[in-house]
């Protein structure tokens, strides 16, 4: 019997294209050094279902980062061809890639997150500084301006409403960054992100090596353990599966939600990875018991045994 055929997607139109494709190239070494799959990268860039039908695969695993490839449209393709995929089911992903209705998600089951408006126009400016700016859609911090005062903010405004119809306005808290991932439902260790520059932004996430990522941070541990929990709530009440990665501040107040993101990056800097690693789980056991998740629905739809990842990478 032959190995399940399991199709890595990665480029796609977005903004986070490169980081996109070294995140699934390196999925695709590691589902062939875990072995029991035929492997397949595919690099794409906007696909139609038509350009779907003419792919021979098992399950699909989508490296993509950004509005198309993670925020949605990808995923009703996958779902209008029957196909089998990793991740979320294309209504959470778009839930999870909008800044502002995963906060106010967020809200609705209790979970603190800044004051925030959507932003059209400068005038639709009326948070006090100092806020963030930064795309409603969009990740890997591309476009993310801090503002300290109206005049800064207003130019920052005009200059990203240039490339985008609408911001989101994010009151800044002043703090220190921690990040929960989620497989599988398991959560991870909790990592605190300490860059060498002012904030966590794309040359820092993916190519600077002077960033400190620490799991045995002095950060109150009541405050850790209710990121642990909110980061859970957050993606249950989104409707995530597989994976996600969730983000937050902490203050003397405590963690503030800023977002989910539902296919985080894969790369050798990223934090996934590094967060399972930390209590024993490799990366070729993450990406298989991924894999091994989305194949488990295939069988479940055409009423075959189920393929379960290991215990303790139980998928939903």
């Amino acid at each position: 019997m032959s190995n399940p055929k399991v199709l890595v997607l990665m480029g796609g139109p977005d903004a986070e294209r490169e980081v996109s494709i070294r995140s699934g190239t390196r999925v695709a070494e590691a589902l062939v050094r875990a072995g029991g799959w035929e492997v397949e990268s595919r690099l794409i860039g906007r696909i139609t279902n038509e350009d779907l039908a003419q792919m021979q695969f098992d399950v699909a695993f989508p490296v993509l980062h950004g509005p198309w490839g993670e925020g949605g449209p990808l995923q009703e393709i996958l779902e209008a061809e029957g196909r089998p995929f990793v991740g979320c089911r294309s209504k959470s992903a778009r839930l999870a890639m909008d800044k502002a209705a995963s906060k106010m998600y967020a809200q609705r089951i209790g979970v603190r997150t800044p004051p925030s408006r959507i932003v059209t126009s400068p005038a639709d400016l009326d948070l006090e500084p100092p806020f963030v700016l930064k795309p409603v859609d969009d990740g890997s911090s591309v476009d993310m301006r801090i503002c300290h005062d109206q005049v800064t903010g207003h130019q920052a405004c005009l200059e990203l409403l240039k490339g985008r119809p609408r911001l989101l306005a994010e009151r800044f808290i002043k703090g220190r960054e921690i990040t929960v991932g989620i497989l599988h439902r398991q959560v991870l260790p909790i990592i605190e992100i300490v860059p060498s520059v002012d904030f966590y932004d794309y040359e820092a996430k993916y190519n600077r090596d002077d960033t400190k990522y620490l799991f045995d941070s002095d950060i109150d541990p009541e405050h850790t353990a209710a990121a642990s929990a909110w980061a859970l709530q957050v993606f249950d009440a989104i409707g995530c599966r597989d994976i996600a990665r969730v983000d937050f501040m902490v203050d003397e107040r405590g963690p503030w939600f800023l977002e989910i993101n539902t296919m985080p990056g894969m790369t050798d800097h990223s934090l996934i990875p590094k967060a399972a690693s930390h209590v024993g789980i490799s990366f070729e056991e993450v990406c298989a018991s991924l894999a091994t998740a989305g194949l488990a629905r295939r069988a479940r739809d055409r009423g075959l045994a189920d393929i379960s990842p290991s215990p303790a990478l139980r998928a939903e």
